[in-house]
This record gives structure tokens, C-alpha cells and sequence, in this order.
């Protein structure tokens, strides 16, 4: 008989907190600056107070809520020192696992690749941004495998999931689908070929795509990001 004690129904409603609230941020049904009550969370959820606290923290941890003690609980703006940081950390990453994945890449990596790109080319023709979002992570990922680094894509895992709301902003307005996916197309075909350098390359301007639409959210939608980040 399958029992279940207090701590695994505790952790089970702190990953399921944690996972509603998640997707509930990084689609951007909770813009910038919302609050989120404790109370409210919990009676959602038929728990205590207690999971929704756990959950909490995890998703401060990620950078997605501010804390704020005696006060509600907000879903954290932008701060553009924070995504520079990010996507620093996250560059320097993927240049090892590009260096990587093109010493390793045999034939059955390049299969994987390929069986990636499919999948992406039919959310591109049905136009299922939340399904390419999914697709994006599992193509780095597969970057990671052939590269034998799976450790890094937990690193650019987290450090993606900071900007993740801004690729939702961009995907969503800009339609920039067709122009990742050429980015990804270029990425594995010079993995496949073996050339570190064209890897590399290509992987560093599918990074730079972000630029030009921060610049433009911060102009458009200044109320997103934190006093500070969004001061001229």
C-alpha cells in the first residue's frame, strides 16, 4: 500500500505552487509589479499558509517575486543590470557547450538536432509560440548532451527563465519565431560540420536578438522594470 506522509504532500503542494505561479509570471498572466496574496494562494490550492511560503521563496530564489516583509508579495519588475548580468553568465556558457557539442556531435547527435528543428518548424507553421517556448529550452538542452555538459543546461535553464518574459513579449509582438529558428538552423548545422568558430557565431547573435527589444519594452512599457533599471 503507497503512503504518503506530511512532508511528500507538503513538497508535492510546493511544486505545484511553484509551477502554477511559474507559468503564471514567465506567460505574463502576472505582469510586472502584481501582487500575489499568501491567503488567497492557499485557499486556491486547499492548503495551509506554510507550502505557499516554501513556494514563495522558490520563486524569489529564481528572481521572479520580491518579498517584502508586512507587505504583499509583488512579481518582480525587470532591472536591466540584472538581465546584463544574466545574459553575460549565460553567453560565456554557451560558447563552451557550442566548443563542445561540435567535438562531440557524431551521427546520432545530428539526428537530434534535426528531430529538434522539425518539431520547431511546425510551431513556427502553427504559429504555437507556447509550444516553440518549450522547444527552444529542449534544442539548448540537446546542445548540452552532445557537448556531455548536461550540468550547463542547468545553469542556462535558470538563467534563461530571467529573461523568459521578455522572449514572451517579443515572440508574441514581434513575431521573431521564423528568425530563431534560421538562428537555431545555423547553430546545428555548424555544430554537424564541426566548425567551433561559425557555432559560436551564430550562437552569439541568436543571443543578441534580445537587444534591440529590451531597448524598445524599456521605452514602451517603463512601468515593467524597477525605478532604477528603467533611469535614463
Amino acid at each position: 500500500m503507497d503512503q504518503t506522509t506530511p512532508d511528500t504532500l507538503t513538497k508535492s503542494s510546493v511544486d505545484q505552487i511553484t509551477d502554477h505561479l511559474y507559468k503564471e509570471i514567465t506567460s505574463l498572466r502576472l505582469l510586472p509589479g502584481a501582487r500575489i496574496s499568501e491567503t488567497e494562494i492557499a485557499q486556491k490550492f486547499g492548503v495551509s499558509r506554510q507550502p505557499v511560503r516554501d513556494a514563495f521563496n522558490r520563486l524569489a530564489t529564481m528572481d521572479l517575486i520580491r518579498i517584502r516583509p508586512k507587505k504583499a508579495t509583488e512579481v518582480k519588475k525587470f532591472s536591466t543590470a540584472a538581465i546584463t548580468k544574466s545574459r553575460y553568465i549565460r553567453a560565456a556558457i554557451e560558447a563552451a557547450v557550442l566548443r563542445d557539442a561540435c567535438k562531440y556531435c557524431d551521427d546520432e547527435a545530428g539526428n537530434a538536432l534535426d528531430t529538434a528543428l522539425s518539431l520547431q518548424k511546425k510551431a513556427l507553421a502553427d504559429r504555437d509560440t507556447e509550444a516553440f517556448g518549450k522547444l527552444d529550452y529542449a534544442f539548448h538542452k540537446t546542445l548540452c548532451d552532445i557537448a556531455k555538459a548536461p550540468f550547463a543546461y542547468e545553469v542556462i535553464q535558470a538563467e534563461k527563465a530571467k529573461v523568459d518574459r521578455l522572449c514572451v513579449l517579443s515572440l508574441a509582438k514581434e513575431d521573431r519565431m521564423p528568425e530563431l529558428v534560421s538562428d537555431h538552423e545555423k547553430i546545428a548545422e555548424a555544430v554537424k560540420a564541426g566548425d567551433e568558430t561559425a557555432a559560436q557565431e551564430a550562437g552569439m547573435i541568436h543571443l543578441s536578438r534580445l537587444d534591440d527589444t529590451i531597448a524598445r519594452i524599456r521605452v514602451q512599457r517603463a512601468a515593467f522594470f524597477d525605478d532604477e533599471s528603467a533611469a535614463d
